[in-house]
């Protein structure tokens, strides 16, 4: 084959490729999608910027006319930072003590570091993206979990007005998972549940969780058990069978939760895996698991 004819190819491949994509563009034009971007999701590989890619596909996704809201954590930077500082983190039932120190410490290293990251990236792309954390026009009110744990805290409300103002205004919202209660004390949240949480408050079309793992397994970890589509009442019955591995049930019961709130569909995708957004509103085949309610 000549260069002229393997040009002429994978250009009429890729004008395929669009063609293909042009029903979903149309589908999901005017949608909101929440996508909680998880930094285990995006550990990347030799020679892939993961968050590079990451942010590629959220302004693709706003030139065409969605409107992509980012949700983010930031755990192992909080202990990192931790580390740096010369702070031990100590756990209860898996979960971070969060005292008066180490919240200053989640704030500096989620609101600080891992928003501002997020937020220059996405501006590298299209002056787009605008960081903001629960903390700012009240928009995550939270009640305190359990007092052995410190300033850890439960979503208990949701004010998307922030949100619809920086969307209507065609930015990208990049959350940070930092609360409030009452008296204007910050508290840790966990950020799948917020992701839900938030999906749910802003009627989104969609919810994606970007991990690290293909999906959602009937056996895992069984590898051929990948579950391709599955419905509320479905993922339930996993989760009372006890078929998941405990690092995905926070994921699960943020799912559920958003899905019950009026979510129209949720996605938990390898964040690992390059465009994976892009392939699975994009494509037929999709990747990942699909959940519907």
């Amino acid at each position: 084959m000549s260069d002229f004819a393997a040009r002429l190819a994978d250009a009429s491949t890729k004008a395929a490729v669009l063609a293909d994509a042009l029903p979903y563009i149309t589908q999901f034009s005017g949608k909101i999608v929440v996508i909680k971007y998880g930094g285990n999701a995006l550990a990347g590989s030799e020679g892939i910027d993961p968050l590079d890619l990451f942010c590629t596909d959220v302004v693709l996704m706003r030139a065409i006319g969605m409107y992509p809201v980012v949700v983010h954590g930031g755990g192992p930077q909080i202990t990192d930072l931790m580390q740096r500082l010369g702070k031990e983190s100590t756990f209860v039932d898996g979960l971070r003590v969060t005292d008066a120190e180490t919240v200053d410490i989640v704030r500096m290293a989620l609101v600080g570091k891992v928003n501002r990251e997020i937020v220059s990236a996405l501006n590298r792309h299209g002056s787009y993206a605008v960081g903001l954390s629960g903390e700012d026009a009240g928009l995550i009110r939270v009640d305190q979990r359990d007092p052995r744990l410190g300033f850890v805290g439960d979503v208990r409300s949701i004010d998307p007005t922030i949100v619809h103002r920086l969307i209507a205004e065609d930015l990208i919202p990049v959350i940070a998972t930092v609360g409030t209660d009452d008296d204007g004390q910050a508290y840790n949240i966990n950020a799948d549940t917020v992701a839900g949480a938030i999906a749910a408050a802003l009627d989104a079309e969609k919810l994606v969780y970007l991990t690290d793992v293909a999906g959602v397994y009937e056996r895992w970890p069984d590898q051929a058990s990948l579950i391709s589509r599955i419905d509320v009442d479905g993922l339930e019955k996993l989760v009372s069978d006890g078929a998941l591995s405990e690092g995905m049930i926070p994921k699960i019961e943020s799912c559920i939760g958003a899905l019950r709130g009026g979510v129209r569909s949720a996605h938990i995708l390898d964040g690992r895996l390059p465009h994976a957004l892009l392939l699975e509103f994009f494509t037929r085949e999709g990747v990942g698991t699909m959940v519907m309610p």
